[in-house]
């Protein structure tokens, strides 16, 4: 141990702080041996837990070999509960960002909080093992490097997070008002509003893979005996569209108080076109303002120099003269 601490310390240069890394590397190493020893043990049950699960027909029992959860996130399990926020407020935003980014396993959380530990001390080590070869870094600096990337670690998920849940709204968003005239035609044509649904999500499988994945899944609750609004309201829930949330809301309205589904969704399908036309307008209005910034940094200097360009060179070979 002590032959250890010296040849960190020869490269840091501070026996105080070679000492905390020689602490952190024996519990890197207790924690990287744990995790080996619980995904062995894991392994070797394996065989008896799909035994199990086969003979009781639970519903994994088949699919389990293609579970995109990974056995080593998976084993991280005792390790994340305590790192879970512990505020209602924070694990339902978390859990609304998941579910809106595609994640509805009941075991996303746990996963999340697992790959933020794991990315968070990989990039620790990796900063340590870059600086340590520099020379002209201090140890504090090397200190400030690894807890920065430490840090960067940590919240790196939750970035990523945030750009998958924005992706597949605004994926949906923009499949919406296809959807939405499919689904005037059906109703208009005979169809009623489910079997219209699951028409709708057969010819979105192509183009807009997402929206068709949601009215697949509001026709499986359908079928399962949930109640049709409060299906179409888990969808509007799931994918945190302002525009299906209140197609959702009139649809409620419509069925309460009796009146046509087929009229009530044509009259939103021309608002939403009109929505649709106004914010186009709106962004077409912002252009002027927008092209202010080009104009000013771009084109002017230009024009700046082949204007005003050849008077200046006069002036200035007159007073070279």
């Amino acid at each position: 141990m002590e032959t250890l601490v010296e040849l960190i310390n020869q490269q840091i240069g501070n026996e105080v702080y070679a000492r905390y890394v020689v602490i952190g590397l024996v519990a890197a190493a207790a924690l990287a041996f744990g995790l080996s020893l619980t995904v062995l043990v894991n392994g070797l049950a394996a065989p008896f837990r799909h035994r199990v699960r086969a003979l009781t027909g639970h519903p994994d029992a088949k699919g389990h070999s293609g579970d995109s959860r990974s056995k080593v996130l998976s084993s991280l399990d005792p390790l994340t509960k305590h790192l879970l926020p512990g505020k209602d407020w924070d694990k339902n935003k978390l859990h609304a960002q998941l579910v809106h980014a595609g994640f509805r396993a009941p075991n996303a959380m746990s996963s999340l909080y697992a790959l933020k530990v794991l990315l968070a001390i990989s990039l620790l080590l990796i900063a340590w093992l870059a600086t340590s070869f520099n020379p002209k870094l201090t140890s504090d600096k090397v200190l400030m490097i690894c807890a920065g990337a430490a840090y960067m670690g940590y919240i790196l998920p939750n970035m990523v997070l945030d750009h998958l849940a924005n992706r597949r709204k605004r994926a949906i968003r923009n499949a919406f008002p296809d959807a939405l005239d499919l689904l005037v035609v059906c109703v208009e044509s005979g169809l009623g509003l489910t079997a219209a649904l699951q028409r709708v999500g057969q010819e979105l499988e192509v183009s807009h893979p997402e929206l068709s994945e949601e009215l697949h899944l509001v026709n499986v609750e359908i079928r399962a005996g949930v109640n049709r609004i409060e299906a179409l309201k888990g969808m509007a829930h799931r994918t945190g569209v302002e525009d299906i949330r209140g197609l959702v809301a009139l649809l409620d309205q419509s069925v309460r108080f009796g009146s046509s589904i087929a009229d009530t969704l044509r009259v939103y399908s021309e608002e939403f076109r009109d929505k649709r036309m106004q914010a186009a307008e709106e962004q077409a209005a912002k252009i002027g303002t927008k092209m202010i910034f080009p104009l000013t940094f771009c084109i002017w200097p230009g024009f700046f120099v082949v204007a005003v360009g050849p008077a200046i060179l006069k002036v200035l070979e007159v007073f070279g003269r």
